[in-house]
């Protein structure tokens, strides 16, 4: 699914880590750990493409990055990314149909995080935790292969956690991969992937 090799990633004078390799399998969950700082996020961000590194190489499934960028990746930032301004079906509406999705996706997305009753509230009014369920739609709506998420659980509570869980192995069940930057464990069976400072 993914292969990363000799990753160098430094922030201004910092190195945050020399020579990472890892690869990541279908049906495979990862779970990035280290200290705050370590270069968590730092990583997903590469990966995903808005950090370029400064040695290094990344392949995902044999497509070229900038194609698996626009197709085959979901990034789950630790901010939800979504648009205070706009009702939530507005923001679901732009951010699935965006990632691909069609009518049929949303309104699974909707059904499984039980989204109905906040579809008409801005997303300005939602908790923290809805609004994480709101961006995490987007993944159910239009299913990619590989998720790369930044403290997904952070906002939710002990039921959502599980419920989230049962998507994430529902999504490893189907080939899927996940790469989870986290503090503590993931809902699911996972290798732990530790970064350290200055790797």
């Amino acid at each position: 699914m993914i292969q990363v090799t000799s990753l160098t990633v430094s922030r201004g004078e910092r190195v945050l880590f020399r020579d990472l390799s890892f690869q990541i399998a279908a049906g495979e969950a990862v779970a990035l750990t280290g200290a705050n700082g370590a270069g968590k996020t730092s990583l997903l961000r590469v990966l995903a493409g808005f950090i370029r590194p400064d040695a290094g190489t990344m392949a995902f499934a044999g497509a070229d990055p900038a194609a698996a960028r626009a197709s085959h990746i979901h990034w789950l930032g630790h901010l939800d990314g979504l648009k205070t301004g706009r009702r939530a079906r507005e923001e679901l509406e732009f951010q699935a149909r965006w990632a691909g999705a069609d009518a049929d996706g949303i309104a699974a997305a909707v059904d499984v995080l039980a989204l109905e009753p906040l579809l008409d509230l801005e997303v300005r009014k939602l908790s923290a935790g809805q609004r994480r369920r709101l961006a995490f739609a987007r993944l159910v709506a239009a299913p990619r292969p590989l998720w790369l998420l930044d403290e997904p659980f952070a906002p939710l509570d002990a039921r959502w956690r599980a419920a989230l869980g049962l998507l994430m192995q529902a999504h490893l069940d189907k080939g899927g991969a996940i790469l989870a930057a986290v503090h503590d464990p993931l809902p699911v069976p996972a290798r732990a992937l530790d970064i350290g400072v200055g790797r």
